[in-house]
C-alpha cells in the first residue's frame, strides 16, 4: 500500500489513475528511435555518473533484443557534459534540437538538473532523472525516479532518532542546491519534532572538498556534549572519499558517531578501503544486496552484459531502470513517441523494481518507492537494517516548509499544474 502525503490524498481520490493517450503519430521518422543519455563521463560526478551512462547502454540492448520499441530499434546517443552544470544545458539542447533524441536519462546534481529544466520546457522534450533530491520541483517534462526527501532524508532521520537514540544532528553537505534544501528542510522537520537549534550543526563544502581536517575535528567537538549525535550526509562525488578516511583518522568509529549518507552507494565503495566506513549508514530505496528474484535475473544479465562480475548495482541504476521502463511502456500505450502523448500516457504506468514489487508513476511526475535503511559492510556492500513496511509516495512540496506545505502537483488534465495551491485553489505557475 501507499504511504500518501495527507495533503495529496484528496486529488488522488477525486480522478481515476488512468490518464486519456493522445495518439499522435510517432515523432521519430528515422529507422531507429534515438535515446539521449546525458551523464558527466569526467570531472567530479564521474565517479558516480559513469555507471549510469552504462546501464542505459545496457537497459537500450537489452530492449532492442526484444524488438526495440514500436518496431523500431532504440539508438544511445551519448554526451559528456563533464560535471559543468551549464554544459549540462548546452549538451541537452544537441541532444534535442540536433540529435531529435525522443527522451533524455541523465542528471545527477540538482544543479545540472536545474541547468537543463529550461531547456527541457522551451523544447517540450522529457527528463528522466534518476537521483534523490531536494523536491521543491515538479516540471511537466521531467520525471523523477530518485527519491523526494520524504522517501529518503526524513526517514533516514527517524530511524536514527527511534533505533540509534541520536539528539544531536549535523547536517553536513556539498555546497550547492539539493544539500541546502534538504537540510532546509531536515532543520524544520527537527524543529516541529522538538530539536533545538543549538544541537543541529550545519556545514557546507564546495565539490572536490579533500581538506576534512577541521570540519571532521569540529563533528567530534559537537558530539561530546553528552548527547548521542550522527552526521546526515548529503556530500556529493568524490569528497566523500577523503571524508569518511578523515573519521577514520580521528577515531570516530560508527557506534560513537554514525553517518548515514545519501549520495554514498555500492559504486562509490567500489574499489575503496572499507574499512573506514564498516557500520556506518546509507539511506536509499534499492541495494545490490536484496534478496528477490528480479534482482537476482537484473546482476547476473548485468554482468553478462558488462562482463565484468565486480561491477555492482546501485539505487539510481535501479531509479534508472524503473524510468527507462516506464518510457517503454508509455510510448507502447501512446503508440507514439511524442512528448505530449507520452507525458499524458505515462501517469499510472506500474512496472516491476528491483525490490520484488513495483513502482508507479504518479500524478505529481513521482514514484512509489520503498524506503531502505543499509549498513556498510566491508566488502562494500550493505546489510539492509531497515525496510519501510509498504511503498511511499514522492511528496513534491514539502510538507514542512511554511511556502510549501499547501501546495500539491498534479500533471493530469485538467488541472495540469506543478504547484496547485490547495487553499486558494489556485495554480501558482508551472515550477518553483
Amino acid at each position: 500500500m501507499f504511504n500518501l502525503p495527507a495533503r495529496f490524498i484528496g486529488t488522488l481520490a477525486a480522478a481515476a489513475m488512468g490518464a486519456s493517450l493522445a495518439m499522435s503519430p510517432a515523432s521519430a521518422a528515422d529507422d531507429t528511435i534515438k535515446v539521449g543519455i546525458l551523464h558527466s563521463l569526467s570531472g567530479t560526478m564521474a565517479i558516480s555518473e559513469t555507471t549510469l551512462k552504462d546501464t542505459m547502454l545496457f537497459l537500450i540492448d537489452e530492449q532492442n533484443k526484444k524488438g526495440g520499441v514500436l518496431g523500431k530499434k532504440l539508438e544511445a546517443v551519448v554526451v559528456d557534459p563533464a560535471s559543468d552544470w551549464p554544459l549540462f544545458a548546452e549538451k541537452a539542447r544537441q541532444l534535442i534540437e540536433q540529435d531529435k533524441v525522443a527522451a533524455v536519462f541523465g542528471c545527477w546534481t540538482s544543479s545540472s538538473r536545474k541547468s537543463v529544466l529550461p531547456v527541457f520546457e522551451e523544447l517540450n522534450s522529457l527528463l528522466f532523472y534518476p537521483v534523490q533530491y531536494e523536491g521543491e520541483e515538479s516540471s511537466r517534462n521531467v520525471f523523477y525516479t530518485g527519491a523526494a526527501p520524504n522517501q529518503q532524508a526524513i526517514p533516514a532521520v527517524d530511524y536514527l532518532a527511534k533505533e540509534e537514540g541520536v539528539e544531536r544532528w549535523v547536517l553536513a553537505g556539498t555546497d550547492y542546491v539539493y544539500p541546502q534544501t534538504t537540510n532546509k528542510i531536515l532543520k524544520a522537520y527537527l524543529n516541529a519534532k522538538g530539536v533545538k537549534d543549538e544541537d543541529i550543526m550545519i556545514n557546507y563544502t564546495p565539490f572536490g572538498h579533500s581538506d576534512w581536517q577541521t570540519i571532521v575535528s569540529d563533528i567530534k567537538k559537537f558530539g561530546s556534549a553528552g548527547k548521542k549525535t550522527a552526521v546526515v550526509s548529503t556530500i556529493n562525488g568524490d569528497a566523500n572519499v577523503p571524508f569518511y578516511k578523515e573519521l577514520a583518522n580521528q577515531g570516530i568509529k560508527a557506534e560513537d558517531i554514525p553517518v548515514v549518507a545519501f549520495s554514498v552507494g555500492e559504486e562509490e565503495l567500489a574499489g575503496l578501503d572499507t574499512k573506514p566506513l564498516v557500520g556506518h549508514l546509507a539511506a536509499w530505496n534499492y541495494f545490490q544486496s536484496v534478496d528477490a528474484d528480479v534482482n537476482a535475473d537484473f546482476i547476473k544479465e548485468w554482468h553478462a552484459y558488462i562482463k565484468n562480475d565486480k561491477r555492482v548495482t546501485n539505487d539510481p541504476m535501479e531509479a534508472t531502470y524503473i524510468g527507462f521502463n516506464m518510457w517503454v511502456k508509455a510510448v507502447e500505450a501512446a503508440g507514439t513517441t511524442d512528448s505530449g502523448a507520452v507525458i499524458d500516457s505515462i501517469v499510472g504506468v506500474s512496472v516491476p523494481n528491483l525490490s520484488g514489487g513495483s513502482s508507479t508513476m504518479m500524478p505529481n511526475h513521482h514514484i512509489t518507492k520503498p524506503v531502505l535503511i543499509g549498513e556498510v559492510q566491508d566488502d562494500g556492500q550493505f546489510d539492509i537494517v531497515y525496510q519501510t513496511p509498504g511503498l511511499v509516495v514522492g511528496d513534491e512540496w514539502s510538507d514542512y516548509l511554511p511556502g510549501s506545505k499547501d501546495l500539491i502537483s498534479d500533471w493530469r488534465k485538467p488541472m495540469a499544474c506543478g504547484n496547485f495551491n490547495i487553499a486558494s485553489g489556485k495554480c501558482g505557475g508551472v515550477t518553483n
